[in-house]
């Protein structure tokens, strides 16, 4: 009798519900203010201290926030708080659109960061869901990957209508307005979702409070594992050092746009619209293909600590190099490096995401990813204060250089003990 165990399949269905998860990141990421965003603070008179600052305030509302937000979708349901989110978000389009001074940033930050809190890990916690009601909870980084990849297909889209809008309108305030539109359809989607990926609560005979103490208890208990702990550090560096520092690349295209011998008859404004567009649509291209890819970059290794590991040195490293490049005043080089933050970070988020959520209690999943994104709005928040005092003091260049020296040095002490062998289809 033979008893090698029959290989798991790795591939998977693509039914209604994949197609609704894709349609979501798609949706989710026609952020059309994305590309301009650090633009539009400038446009309004910003230092980047002061814009590390609105950063800073972002991330940490978002860690206030993030954990019970986690607990409140295992308890009482993942699509009502997911209605919460995107209510937040449009809200906080509005009073960015409308802000005339530093402090109705500041609330229009929180109004975001509310939206964030009470997305991040909950959508994830229902693909993951999903995938172990169909038994191919072994494909989450494949699924996951595909999943995401039509993130960055919408955020590539979103990029090219941005540049348009910007032209079309000679300023970035209204593309807040026009990205209220995606997130309505996008809360629509989310209504649609089946009642069985709303959580466990669902078909739970205790009350409120009961489910509470549950979700809390399994939570603590995922925690107790220093491998839990090691993983979400690892994951999260990488992912804070990424939200931290992706928009300084509008500063830097705005400076290669207006230094490129093209397109002489437009206004600054209007180059810095066109190259920054078509540099974030291919950006986006890329992106996708890189988070689509990221299962079979991930099986090409005996174990999921190599390429973590790998990635997150090979990242920061060309933040660092980015840095350097500015600092010698090759915007052109500093651009093309810069790119590869993105790049990398697309390609190892969904690596890192299963690798967390394999340590985690299942029944406070919700809740253990959020964790996950806490920690790394908590890195987020601590180097973007830093990338904004630096590049205050010392110029961008130099700031990005220091700044991302730092987060190398960290990124050597976090890196995973490869003995904990895990393959990404076990």
């Amino acid at each position: 009798m033979n008893d090698v165990k029959p290989e798991k399949s790795k591939t998977f269905l693509r039914d209604v519900q994949y197609y609704k998860f894709c349609a979501y990141g798609f949706l989710k990421d026609l952020r059309f203010y994305e590309p301009f965003l650090m633009l539009f603070f400038l446009e309004k008179g910003l230092t980047f201290l002061h814009i590390g600052g609105l950063y800073a305030v972002r991330e940490i509302s978002i860690n206030l926030m993030e954990i019970p937000s986690g607990v409140f979708a295992d308890a009482l349901g993942r699509k009502r708080t997911m209605m919460v989110s995107f209510l937040a978000y449009i809200i906080s389009f509005i009073g960015f659109y409308v802000a005339s001074d530093y402090w109705m940033l500041i609330a229009a930050m929180i109004l975001y960061a509310v939206g964030d809190a009470f997305r991040t890990g909950t959508h994830k916690a229902m693909i993951f869901d999903y995938l172990q009601l169909k038994g191919w909870q072994h494909l989450k980084t494949h699924y996951y990957g595909h999943t995401r990849s039509w993130s960055q297909r919408g955020a590539a889209l979103s990029a090219l209508i941005a540049a348009a809008l910007v032209f079309w309108q000679g300023s970035y305030a209204p593309i807040f307005l026009f990205t209220i539109v995606p997130y309505v359809l996008d809360m629509l989607l989310i209504a649609s979702y089946p009642k069985a990926l709303n959580g466990p609560q669902v078909n739970s005979t205790r009350t409120v409070v009961e489910e509470f103490k549950h979700v809390l208890t399994a939570l603590i208990t995922s925690f107790r594992r220093p491998q839990a702990f090691r993983a979400i550090a690892n994951q999260a560096v990488y992912s804070g050092y990424y939200k931290a520092c992706k928009d300084y690349l509008q500063p830097i295209l705005k400076s290669l746009a207006v230094g490129l011998p093209i397109l002489l008859s437009l206004a600054g404004e209007e180059r810095t619209a066109i190259l920054t567009g078509l540099v974030y649509f291919s950006l986006y291209l890329l992106t996708s293909l890189a988070s689509r890819n990221s299962g079979v970059f991930a099986d090409r290794f005996n174990n999921l600590e190599a390429p973590l590991n790998g990635t997150l040195l090979v990242g920061i490293g060309t933040g660092l190099l980015s840095g350097l490049a500015l600092l010698l005043e090759i915007p052109l080089l500093a651009v093309v490096l810069y790119l590869g933050i993105y790049i990398i970070e697309n390609l190892r988020k969904p690596i890192g995401i299963a690798y967390v959520s394999e340590r985690m209690d299942k029944a406070a999943l919700a809740s253990s990813l959020s964790v996950e994104s806490q920690a790394e709005t908590l890195f987020s928040a601590v180097i973007a204060l830093l990338l904004g005092f630096f590049s205050n003091l010392l110029g961008l260049g130099l700031g990005i250089l220091v700044v991302s020296g730092m987060c190398f040095v960290l990124a050597l002490a976090l890196r995973l003990p490869k003995h904990n062998a895990t393959s990404v289809v076990a």
